[in-house]
């Protein structure tokens, strides 16, 4: 028996016996959700039983953030953990004002040199590949084909080809079905091999238009029409949600799966009409950034309940890279949570930073030049400054009619609707000072002075 012992030992055998099998990964990313729409961050009427109870079985940061309230900049963060001032795709489009579409060529050129920006850092696949995992792409997708990301398998063939400019067959996922996905995990379990499923499901987004048997029940609390079906929409996202997590149970899976949760960007429904309100989409406010971010891991020691700590989605990619075992690449911006998902020891952090960049990109090669607002969190306080970038399309989105700080207590003030810049000018300056620091861009009309 020794000997056998000890050429195991030698021709690594023992490693192979002991070794256990890296957890799959599943990214559950929400489409335009407001991060009060759900029933477990306390929303009275819209019905999400599936996240609920996804919920109870996570570490849930109620205070979770994205740094960007668009969805193309939003995804690419998730995909290899940079700011979109790093990564350079700022905004969903080259703005048709200054590269007209009717010119052909040079938008076409401009729009492929935005999706080669993704070459610019190693994304999660990459990094997951090297680990032996397959991984599978779905839903929203802008930089191409799924193979560009560095995803193995997937759905979206991506620009050029006819309706790739963000998902194309990638948007039928959870609208239409799972089973594209449902097909990758036999196929996994088949080649014995750790997976990663990017579930960029395109709902609740628009177009709202929900199945009748959701819709019902909210039409019958007399809500709105427009609102209705938006509630409906979030109801249709979490039973899509359910139906995955039973595809993993159904195959003795979910204890070895790390679920991250998130939303790519806010958004609150408009009552008297489709579109999104003020202060939501888009916007640098916590109706565009804000979104609960949950880990759950049954086998992975996590203490699961609510934490208090200020997240940012920046934080999820080395936080699943060390939860895996993949290599980490050097100068991330995001912290690895995982000793606090695993011992709730507090964040050692100061605070968090977002950037807010207009829809259509006016200089591809300059993000400056589209910026509109820069911000921080730290604690109870939120900073807001405001510069003059480029808006070609969504002008009413942005009207930066309040050109000074904008200095928010966001315990006593979620909704951001008084304005203490005024009474607290060392915490304008300090937090500006810490803003200035974090990616320090030519002064272009902020004042950080309330003047």
């Amino acid at each position: 028996m020794k000997k056998i012992i000890s050429l195991l030992l030698i021709f690594g055998g023992a490693s192979a016996l002991s070794a256990k099998k890296s957890p799959n990964v599943l990214y559950i990313i929400s489409d335009d959700q407001a991060w009060t729409d759900y029933g477990f961050m306390g929303h009275p009427q819209i019905k999400t039983p599936r996240l609920d109870k996804l919920s109870k079985e996570s570490v849930l940061f109620e205070r979770g953030y994205v740094p960007t309230a668009l969805c193309r900049p939003s995804l690419v963060t998730l995909a290899n953990g940079r700011y979109a001032h790093k990564h350079g795709v700022t905004g969903n489009d080259p703005s048709p004002k200054n590269y007209p579409p009717k010119d052909g060529e040079n938008y076409k050129q401009k729009r492929a040199q935005l999706i080669s920006y993704l070459d610019r850092f190693e994304t999660l696949p990459n990094l997951l590949g090297e680990q032996g995992y397959l991984s599978h792409q779905s839903g929203k997708w802008w930089e191409g084909n799924f193979k560009h990301g560095g995803f193995t398998h997937g759905m979206t063939r991506g620009f050029p080809q006819p309706g790739g400019r963000h998902g194309d067959d990638g948007l039928k996922i959870g609208r239409d079905g799972l089973k594209p996905i449902e097909d990758f995990v036999d196929h996994s379990m088949k080649e014995n091999k750790p997976f990663f499923l990017w579930y960029g499901v395109f709902l609740p987004h628009t177009p709202h238009n929900p199945p009748e048997r959701l819709l019902k029940p909210y039409q019958e609390l007399g809500l709105p029409l427009s609102i209705a079906k938006y509630y409906a929409m979030c109801t249709w996202f979490d039973e899509t949600c359910g139906q995955l997590i039973d595809l993993l149970e159904k195959r003795n899976l979910r204890d070895d799966t790390i679920i991250v949760y998130v939303t790519d960007n806010g958004w609150i429904q408009n009552p008297e009409r489709g579109g999104y309100a003020p202060r939501s989409k888009q916007t640098p406010y916590e109706g565009g950034i804000r979104t609960p971010i949950m880990f759950s891991w049954p086998n992975g020691g996590l203490k699961n309940g609510k934490r208090k700590d200020v997240v940012s989605s920046i934080d999820l990619f080395p936080t699943v890279l060390a939860a895996t075992g993949a290599r980490t690449p050097k100068g991330l911006p995001g912290l690895n949570l995982l000793e606090n998902l695993k011992t709730e020891k507090p964040i050692k952090r100061k605070g968090i930073f977002g950037e807010t960049f207009a829809h259509d990109i006016a200089d591809v090669e300059n993000p400056e030049n589209s910026l509109l607002f820069r911000w921080t969190i730290e604690g109870k306080w939120k900073l807001l400054l405001t510069y003059d970038g480029e808006v070609n399309r969504y002008k009413s989105t942005h009207p930066r009619e309040e050109k000074r700080p904008q200095l928010f207590n966001l315990l006593k003030d979620p909704k951001e609707e008084k304005n203490l810049a005024k009474d607290n000018p060392e915490v304008v300056a300090r937090l500006a000072a810490k803003i200035g620091k974090w990616w320090p861009v030519k002064e272009r009309n902020v004042l950080t002075k309330w003047e």
